[in-house]
Formats: C-alpha cells, structure tokens, sequence
C-alpha cells in the first residue's frame, strides 16, 4: 500500500514574514533558563494572585466603603476614613474586649505555642525512630481535627451540668457545691480557650522543627563539646538553634498567624458569637459579627486590614529573630 505523503503547510507570506523577522529572533534572545524557572512558578504565581493578593486588595479597597452587600460599595464618608477612625474612636467593644482579648490570647498561645512545639520537637529527636514516628503523629493529631470538632469534645469536658466531666470530678472531691457553666463564664472562658490551643498547638510548625533538628550534622554537636559546650541546654543554644534557623522562622509566623487568625475556638466552646461577655471575642470573632451577622461589609474589611497589619508587624518581628543576615 502506497503511503501518501504529507505536504507541509504552507503559511501566507506575511505570517511567515512575521515569524522570521520578529518572533524567530525574539525567541532567540530569551534567557532559556528564566523562562522556565517563570514557567514553573507560573501556577504558583497565578493562585497567590487569583486567592491572596486580589481578595487582600479588594479588602482594601472595601474598607474605605460603606457596603452593606445589597447597596454597590460607596465611598464612606471622612474621604474613605470613616470605618477606621469609628475602630479607633467609637467602637467600645473592639477598644475594651476585642483587642484587650486579642493580645492576651496571642501573646500567651503564639509564643507558648511555639516553645511548646520547640521544646516537644526536641525531646522527640532524643528517640529512636520507630515510636519517634507515633507520638509525633499523636502530637500533631489535634491540629488536623480543626476548631469545632476540638471544640465539641472540650465543650463535653466543660459541660455545665453535672453531666460534664470536669464538674463531675470537682463535684466528687468536694471542691465545688453546685456545677460551674465554664463556657458560659467570663471568669473562665479565656483560660480553657488557651488552654485549648495550646493543647492543639503541635502542627505544620511542630513537624518543621521537628525535620530541622533531625537535619542538623551529628558532628557538629561532638565539635562542640571538643570546644567546650558542657551541657544540653549549651548544645540546644549554640547548636541547635542558629542551625535551624529557617524552620524556626517558618514556625514562628506559623504560630503568629495561627494566634491572631484564631476565632472558631471560642465561638465552639460558647456556642455564640459574641462569646458571653465578650470574654472571648477576638478580631476574627468582632470581623464575622460585622461581616456575616450585620452585613456591615466595610467595616468588616476595614478590621481585617487592622488585622493584616497587626500580624505583618509580628512577622517582622520573628524575621529579626530568626531570620538570615547576608
């Protein structure tokens, strides 16, 4: 059987001359190396922009907005300044609960958080690698359940009836007459709230340091006690730490971020948001009031650009720390 043969295509003459003249040479000239390290990243690139950059840009522009989510967004007024200076001025929740809440809670769980997740990263690395691997996925288990499915089994512990178990062991030893409602107290309600965090507190930051410690050259460590490092604490300080740098920076915003962005725990343990008394109202907490709740879109936007700010100036912080310096 006779093959038929394929005759080229044949492109009309002033493609063609396109091609030659402009494209041919411009092709040559690119750098083959950057245009697929830019081809890799491109998907990347493409989501950062598409999920963070926009949605981030678009906050800004609707927190110089009055938009209640009916109305198209307008200009509020104060030239766009009114929702910030109503933050700053006039909203006596965010002023006396909010950020008050906010900062406690942060400053206790980001930081404690993170020595935690430090300090339990090491003590595994001391172990052999076979029950290594089970307690590190024992640790890191309660930050995969997520926020409701946490608050659920602590809302079983608190209870306040008799039915919950904390107030059924206080009630057995005498220590209490009547059950305490936890949850429903502002004398307590922040304490479990950190207390529960920090229970849930070992994870992707855990596992990073974790990696870190187990990465460091064992040689490094017999070096050092040639030159003198007499104990575990002096080996951890000298050691351990400025050769892990990089998951300990990752951690630290880990945890930073983790800290202020925190807000379903305490609208699970309650069941309400706002949390009674405003005891555990965070910002995440007041951004969902104004946002979902009384549709006050503007607002919303303009404390969760607060928000970005207050986490942007703790990242630089942890970035001073732990940063490298070129």
């Amino acid at each position: 059987m006779a093959t038929k043969l394929v005759r080229p295509i044949k492109l009309p003459v002033k493609l063609q001359g396109l091609i030659d003249n402009h494209l041919k040479p411009a092709w040559e000239k690119v750098d083959k190396e950057k245009a697929s390290t830019w081809l890799l990243l491109s998907p990347y690139i493409f989501l950062f922009t598409a999920f963070i950059v926009i949605p981030v840009l678009v906050a800004m522009f609707l927190s110089f907005t009055y938009f209640n989510v009916i109305e198209a967004p307008r200009i509020s007024d104060l030239y766009g300044l009114y929702n910030y200076i109503m933050i700053l001025t006039q909203d006596e929740v965010f002023l006396r609960y909010v950020l008050p809440n906010t900062l406690q809670y942060a400053l206790i769980t980001g930081p404690g958080g993170y020595a935690l997740s430090f300090l339990m990263a090491w003590m595994l690395s001391q172990i052999q690698a076979g029950p290594r691997k089970f307690v590190a996925l024992a640790l890191y288990t309660p930050s995969m359940l997520g926020g409701v499915f946490i608050g659920v089994i602590w809302r079983t512990l608190f209870s306040g009836d008799k039915s919950g178990y904390v107030n059924s062991i206080f009630l057995d030893l005498g220590l209490i007459n009547t059950p305490i409602d936890f949850l429903q107290s502002g004398n307590y309600l922040m304490d479990i709230m950190i207390f529960v965090t920090l229970w849930s507190s070992m994870g992707i930051g855990f596992l990073s340091m974790l990696a870190g410690i187990l990465n460091i050259n064992r040689e490094m460590y017999e070096a050092a006690y040639i030159d003198g490092i007499k104990n575990r604490m002096q080996e951890i300080f000298y050691i351990t730490i400025p050769s892990m740098k990089p998951q300990m920076l990752f951690g630290a915003v880990m945890a930073i971020v983790g800290a202020f962005n925190a807000g379903g725990i305490g609208v699970a343990l309650a069941g309400s948001n706002p949390t009674p008394q405003y005891s555990g109202q965070l910002i995440v907490n007041h951004i969902d009031d104004y946002g979902f709740i009384r549709y006050e879109m503007g607002y919303a936007a303009a404390l969760s650009v607060i928000l970005l700010l207050i986490i942007l100036l703790f990242s630089r912080v942890a970035y001073r720390l732990f940063g490298e310096r070129d």
